[in-house]
């Protein structure tokens, strides 16, 4: 069992049901979902959770990183799962989208939410994609896996994460927090997964994008609703980091609605 940091907030009274379980993405941590959604979703009654997956955040093996697999990171959200009150919807944004995909593949949730996700088949046709919407920030992307956060251009990630709404000193603070990603889980979903891990067809799943993601645009987002029968969502005048835009409560709302008509007629 792994030691994991989980950011929780709780409502001043009785929580709503079911509890909100977040997953970061790529480069992150739980610090992502704390700094703008956490707080908001427990003021609004629900108890929020955030796991930093292993070698991420402040969770162990930030010095073994590049040995986990995306199987490790599905073990860590079914773990931080199970310290809750009760099975939550999974919140997933970018990679933590495929780790929510494949968590509720392996046990029945309440829900899932996927915003901005890694589509199922893997990450061969956005990342080609990118490489054609804008070589520099494919390129920068690419410096950053492979030499690390002090190796890039932090523009190119300020326009990989964010729309041109966000102010250049908001999204300096955040990529502060940016740090490597393990290498194997790369190459785990990096290539095209031909046979995909599906959630049961009758699991509760929202998909939403962000109208101006530069990693994984509509298309792409399109696809991945398709595969596990649902609609998508878009959030115009978003970038990818949908949690941190100027506008993410709109983003928050959207989620809270879903789980409001969705999940917890699931739970109910």
């Amino acid at each position: 069992m792994s030691s994991l940091e989980i950011i929780s907030r709780r409502p001043a009274g009785t929580p709503k049901a079911p509890p909100l379980l977040f997953v970061h993405g790529a480069f992150s941590g739980a610090w992502i979902w704390d700094a703008k959604f956490l707080p908001w979703f427990a003021a609004r009654g629900w108890e929020a959770h955030a796991v930093s997956l292993r070698g991420h955040g402040n969770s162990e093996g930030r010095d073994r990183l590049h040995e986990f697999g995306i199987a490790d990171y599905v073990d860590d959200v079914l773990q931080a799962a199970d310290g809750l009150s009760s099975p939550p919807v999974l919140i997933g944004h970018s990679m933590g989208g495929m780790v929510v995909q494949r968590a509720l593949a392996k046990r029945r949730f309440a829900g899932g939410v996927l915003m901005a996700s890694a589509p199922p088949y893997g990450l061969w046709s956005s990342t080609m994609g990118l490489a054609w919407r804008s070589p520099y920030v494919f390129q920068q992307m690419a410096m950053l896996t492979t030499f690390g956060e002090k190796a890039i251009d932090p523009d190119a990630i300020r326009r990989a994460m964010f729309s041109d709404k966000m102010p250049r000193d908001e999204a300096a603070r955040y990529e502060a927090f940016l740090q490597e990603e393990s290498r194997r889980v790369l190459l785990d979903i990096g290539g095209w997964i031909p046979f995909p891990v599906l959630p049961p067809r009758d699991t509760p799943v929202m998909v939403m994008g962000a109208e101006e993601d530069l990693l994984f645009p509509r298309a792409e987002v399109i696809a991945t609703a398709m595969a596990l029968n649902t609609h998508p969502v878009f959030m115009p005048g978003m970038g990818h980091a949908m949690m941190l835009e100027q506008d993410w409560q709109s983003a928050a709302e959207r989620v809270e609605q879903w789980v409001s008509a969705e999940a917890m007629a699931e739970v109910g």
